[in-house]
């Protein structure tokens, strides 16, 4: 990844990420209690991967 080298308050430039962390927050993060570190990597990363992409 490289990071942004944008101007300051530049807001769009962060906006397709921050957009991407909101959905996945509310879509499972907060509606889940993750057992161990390994089951919410798991679960995430089939989110992203399988539904997310699509």
């Amino acid at each position: 990844m490289i990071a942004s080298m944008s101007r300051k308050g530049d807001c769009y430039d962060n906006a397709p990420m921050e957009s991407f962390w909101g959905i996945l927050k509310t879509e499972l993060v907060h509606h889940r209690r993750f057992k161990t570190r390994q089951q919410a990597i798991q679960e995430i990363t089939e989110y992203i991967e399988i539904f997310y992409n699509r």
